[in-house]
């Protein structure tokens, strides 16, 4: 029987995983409210806010190492307000005070630790802090007794560093454009701001100056997957057949399903390698992650039809269905780096433990193929890794000898689930989903999406189905929806439209365009603020345009505006689109890793327009034929039945199936044989 715990704080009445594990640390945690301001000022104490999730090792060392000691918690709730968010939950307010954070340090991570004003304004802040005083890093509370002494003795001091920060954060909503180019092909007016194919080769030459040629990615430790600049290498390849692009993002997708980032034995990726080669990850699984890499394998299987793509996407899939599920069609957060308190010991392996579970004739064979010592090889113990051939892993005695392992590593306690829902997380799964249905014709993948769009409909939105929430948690909505929810699942909408041929989600796709047009547009009319104009427990309203992890709400939006613009006829769209291309051009073009899914709109823009229109009874025939070829730079519209959207652009057909292509803004004859219209892409 559980003991019952010695403290309990008003975290216990939150749904967040995250918060819930500090439910029970002696500080008096609260959740990010509007009371919290109140109460800063009514008590005159300085907010300290910490934001962090569930997944994430460091914060979990300084809640064990800091956050339950009596000592340190009763310094803090004597002279703090002490807030705890879900940066998973509340990204809003994760994004203000990052970027405060970095703006003063020049770094950030988490946990992000900051100090607000009872104003929220920031006037200070850093991410770990250790218990005890080490080299270049003072002891948490010798930080909170120097905050406490500041905010006592030098209030004038942090109330001008307070608003030179917030300040920062609203200079950061202008959409700055560099000074110069040192490519003459980037004007400012006329016909020559459109985007080009040479400007592509630009953005491509320069995201391989910082390739790793021997171990793949970019950089050097800690690597993150950066899908976004493979996805803009493929495109470069496309366009302007650049051999060296494509052989790079091969070359890096190829190295991170050999290495330790990949889950050998049950699928899925972690979130970064800690080391260049891939082969020690930080442990956590994230949804967003595996789904953004899902969609890029599919992209290098239309490309290359390696059938390793294939197995990795299927398995992949599966740990996603097995372990990350509701078993109703949407699926949770993440999966912790811990199990039994030690970052990845669900996940390693000793040699002895291998020799006791395979047959003798492979053992040998499999050791030496996934790097495996008697002493370990890292941290004393076993991360299955490989630098050999892809294709001997998914030989049948391999495949078996997994399974047995993969059996047995079942029987461990497991990492903890964080079992929040996430609108963004699951649409940009939904699209992967889309995608590899798309590359590979697999039917679980459609069915798969659709149940998922489906969950989603049923449980995001009001009573009044007028707005949307970013979580449901058990049952309970959290935080409304952010721009990035939006445009993840006016994408998503636009995905399953060409796969389904059902235009109904291109018409949901429009309806949300148009909320978001309501809601979140600027002063200007250009770009998108990150917060509706209707949410106002923040200090500021962020405009996003930095691609991360994952892909900026504006970029998303620019995207899906160029996309729906041409389906529905809406030259504002377009020109919408174009506008926010334009002022983001010089930075795409001079920092495309850091606007990677911006460049991938840039391209879009930059290529032949291809639209195709089919329609008929058989048209779904029709549909792995036109999907299964890596075109990333089309416009589709399938539709089987009758859809007012189409009477502008051919009438009612007559045929069983008929084609209808436009390239550059020149439509062709209609063709009814499929053939023919596909040798014109």
């Amino acid at each position: 029987m559980n003991a019952t715990p010695k403290f309990t704080n008003r975290l216990i009445e939150e749904t967040s995983p995250y918060l819930l594990q500090h439910a029970h640390n002696p500080v008096d945690w609260v959740a990010w409210s509007p009371t919290i301001f109140t109460d800063a000022q009514n008590e005159n104490k300085p907010i300290l806010l910490s934001i962090g999730y569930a997944a994430c090792h460091w914060c979990h060392v300084m809640e064990r190492e800091s956050f339950e000691d009596e000592t340190i918690a009763a310094y803090m709730n004597a002279n703090f307000i002490n807030v705890k968010v879900d940066r998973e939950e509340r990204p809003d307010v994760d994004h203000i005070y990052m970027d405060a954070l970095q703006a003063m340090t020049g770094s950030g991570g988490w946990p992000l630790n900051i100090f607000l004003l009872p104003n929220g304004k920031p006037f200070f802040g850093g991410t770990y802090f250790p218990p005890r005083t080490i080299p270049q890093r003072a002891s948490w509370l010798d930080v909170l007794k120097g905050v406490r002494e500041a905010y006592n003795n030098n209030p004038e001091k942090l109330n001008d560093q307070a608003e030179q920060l917030t300040q920062h954060l609203l200079n950061k909503n202008i959409i700055h454009k560099p000074a110069s180019l040192e490519s003459e092909s980037v004007s400012d007016n006329g016909e020559n701001n459109v985007p080009n194919k040479e400007e592509i080769e630009i953005i491509g030459n320069r995201i391989l100056q910082n390739a790793d040629t021997m171990w793949g990615g970019f950089g050097t430790a800690p690597k993150f997957p950066q899908t976004f600049c493979l996805q803009m290498l493929f495109r470069n390849f496309k366009m302007n057949g650049n051999e060296s692009c494509m052989v790079h993002a091969i070359r890096s997708i190829d190295k991170m399903i050999q290495g330790g980032l990949y889950d050998h034995l049950g699928g899925g990726f972690a979130r970064y390698s800690t080391d260049a080669q891939w082969q020690a990850p930080h442990f956590e699984k994230m949804l967003y992650d595996n789904a953004l890499l899902i969609g890029v394998m599919a992209e290098a299987y239309q490309i290359t039809q390696k059938e390793i793509y294939v197995y990795i996407i299927k398995q992949t899939v599966s740990f996603l269905k097995r372990e990350l599920s509701n078993q109703q069609g949407a699926y949770y957060a993440a999966l912790d780096a811990d199990s039994e308190g030690v970052e990845g010991k669900f996940y390693t392996w000793s040699y002895d433990e291998i020799e006791q579970l395979l047959d003798p004739s492979l053992f040998t064979e499999f050791c030496n193929y996934y790097q495996v010592t008697k002493n370990g090889n890292w941290e004393h113990t076993n991360i299955l890794w490989t630098t050999e051939a892809l294709e001997k892993s998914i030989s049948s005695e391999f495949v078996n000898a997994k399974n047995i392992l993969f059996n047995d590593r079942s029987k461990r306690i497991r990492p903890a689930l964080d079992y929040k829902i996430i609108l963004s997380w699951n649409c940009l799964l939904i699209t992967a989903l889309c995608k590899a249905y798309a590359a590979i014709g697999d039917e679980e993948y459609k069915l798969s999406a659709i149940d998922a769009i489906t969950w989603i409909e049923n449980n995001f939105s009001d009573s009044d189905r007028d707005h949307l929430f970013h979580t449901n948690t058990n049952g309970v909505k959290k935080a409304f929806a952010f721009l990035d929810d939006y445009g993840a699942l006016i994408q998503s909408y636009i995905h399953l439209q060409e796969i389904t041929g059902d235009t109904h989600y291109l018409h949901k796709a429009e309806k949300w365009m148009g909320y978001v047009q309501a809601h979140f547009l600027d002063e200007e009319g250009v770009f998108f603020y990150y917060t509706a104009q209707y949410q106002t427990d923040v200090i500021v309203r962020q405009k996003d345009t930095y691609d991360g992890a994952q892909p900026s709400g504006n970029a998303l939006i620019c995207m899906s505006l160029y996309y729906l613009g041409h389906v529905f006829e809406r030259a504002n769209w377009i020109s919408q689109s174009e506008q926010m291309i334009h002022q983001m051009r010089k930075l795409i073009i001079q920092y495309p890793s850091s606007f990677s899914y911006w460049g991938q709109c840039f391209s879009w823009m930059s290529a032949d327009a291809i639209e195709l229109v089919a329609i008929g009874p058989k048209v779904n025939n029709s549909l792995k034929k036109v999907l299964s070829p890596f075109q990333p730079h089309k416009i589709l519209v399938f539709s089987a039945k009758e859809d007012p959207l189409l009477h502008s652009t051919i009438g009612k057909y007559s045929v069983d199936n008929q084609y209808y292509i436009c390239i550059n803004k020149t439509c062709l004859p209609p063709n009814e044989v499929l053939d023919d219209i596909l040798a014109l892409i």
